[in-house]
């Protein structure tokens, strides 16, 4: 049986997986949903200097302490650069990994240099004018299904800005993993993402096309977990 670490976005929690957790752990599988600092259930540990390491050894520590290895890590969204970062320090630990309609971040990047330039600018904006989160966006912008938006709604917090704008070092320890995987929420229009996947399918990852919006793990979580199964 595998075990997966999966690794939410932006102003999510460990809550947005527990369908897909429900799925793989009922196949024996172990499932690992760590809720990075400052968002979800760990809402009241934000600060200020809460930042894209103080994440990314969110799920360092979770591996450390578990004594996990072969571990298929998938990172969702914003999640991708807490991976990426991950793979920089437990390569060795990791099996197979996995973006879920990620950003695929390159050296020296932060997530504000993937967006477009208004919304750029409004997270810089942002920091000069002193704000430490971003407010989460709604549901329906993500194209998350009907039923499903107002819990999620209900859950999103804002996320701690310094996430967005602290680059990544990124050494290629990523690109050493074995077995990589990029799926798309196809009914979810976005540049970044579909670069993502355009630069994964070139350099030989295993792609997937899912056709529902960005919260794949909430819209289709039976297809997402048949997915994982496959590449682990």
């Amino acid at each position: 049986m595998a075990t997966f670490v999966l690794v939410h976005g932006a102003w999510h929690g460990a809550w947005c997986w527990q369908r897909v957790a429900r799925l793989l752990r009922a196949k024996g599988h172990d499932v690992y949903t760590p809720t990075l600092t400052g968002v979800g259930e760990r809402v009241h540990l934000a600060t200020p200097e809460t930042d894209l390491h103080t994440q990314i050894m969110d799920v360092v520590n979770e591996m450390k302490f578990h004594g996990l290895s072969d571990v298929v890590l998938v990172g969702h969204s914003y999640g991708g650069l807490v991976v990426s970062g991950v793979a920089e320090k437990m390569e060795k630990a990791i099996g197979s990994f996995v973006f879920l309609d990620a950003f695929f971040t390159d050296d020296g990047q932060s997530l504000t240099d993937m967006q477009p330039p208004a919304a750029a600018e409004a997270f810089a904006a942002a920091e000069r004018a002193g704000q430490t989160t971003m407010p989460p966006r709604p549901a329906a912008m993500f194209h998350v299904n009907e039923k499903d938006r107002a819990w999620v709604d209900s859950l999103c917090v804002p996320h701690p800005i310094k996430c967005f704008t602290q680059k990544l070092t990124l050494t290629g320890a990523r690109e050493r993993i074995a077995r990589k995987t990029y799926i798309r929420a196809s009914a979810y229009p976005n540049v970044p993402f579909d670069t993502g996947r355009a630069k994964a399918q070139a350099a030989g990852w295993r792609v997937y096309d899912i056709p529902c919006g960005h919260d794949i793990m909430v819209d289709m979580p039976e297809r997402l977990a048949e997915v994982l199964e496959e590449v682990a």
